[in-house]
């Protein structure tokens, strides 16, 4: 299958302290990648390295074949992502605050941002303003802001932090639909076991900044990815948060 973004031997210091270690990673066309970890394990730390937001003092980063450190243009032109929490304009509405990213990116049309907005399902609130949106609303504007321009890989930083049990739920079959309806690689990093077993089709397990292990999730084998995660997890001294 072909890889949408790849990173080898990543490494991240900060001063002394070395809080990603020699990431290697890979996610694929069309596939839902889950990114487990502890709370303070090196999931955002990774994740900002691969969106640009820090430089990574060792290894390398492609998207769609480009490098990231060479071709940053080329590869952020393909990649779309939310770190932490949407970043939104309170004072306009969700359709204003889409409209002003549009203008950023090439080939972005009003037909598509009606198509995104529908996707999402915000069509009956998008015109209010975004001070006024719950966290799950806010969650389905950035995620419409981050596929508007068709990116081949979607990165989500814990995005089902502070949603309900029904938020979680449509934001899981969004993305398990834009992974593989519309081929979209998507890498999604959490903390909460379940939900990258019900959402995801393979994980990779990170402790101590370090990549212990990346698992098939499948629901036939009899192998619980809770029993992985927490054998893996206690070689290394770590534990879920």
């Amino acid at each position: 299958m072909e890889y949408v973004l790849q990173t080898t031997g990543l490494t991240k210091k900060f001063g002394k302290r070395t809080v990603v270690e020699n990431i290697y990673l890979d996610v694929r066309a069309g596939e839902v990648f889950g990114f487990l970890g502890a709370n303070g394990a090196g999931k955002t730390t990774t994740i900002k390295m691969i969106l640009g937001l820090l430089r990574a003092d060792a290894g390398e980063i492609f998207i769609n074949g480009y490098n990231v450190a060479r071709d940053f243009e080329k590869a952020m032109a393909g990649i779309g992502g939310i770190v932490e929490n949407p970043d939104m304009y309170g004072y306009l509405s969700g359709r204003a605050n889409l409209n002003l990213f549009a203008r950023v990116r090439d080939g972005v049309t009003p037909e598509r941002v009606e198509a995104v907005i529908r996707q999402v399902g915000l069509e009956n609130r998008i015109n209010e303003k975004v001070k006024q949106y719950s966290l799950g609303m806010k969650q389905r504007l950035g995620l419409a802001q981050a596929i508007l321009h068709r990116p081949q890989v979607l990165i989500l930083d814990e995005p089902t932090n502070g949603l309900d049990p029904a938020g979680i739920k449509e934001l899981r079959d969004l993305l398990k639909y834009l992974a593989h309806e519309e081929g979209i690689g998507v890498l999604v990093s959490s903390h909460m076991l379940f939900e990258m077993e019900q959402m995801c089709d393979r994980v990779g397990i990170i402790a101590d900044g370090k990549m212990l292990a990346v698992r098939d999730i499948n629901p036939g084998s009899g192998e619980r990815l809770e029993d992985i995660f927490l054998t893996l997890t206690a070689k290394e001294g770590g534990q879920i948060a």
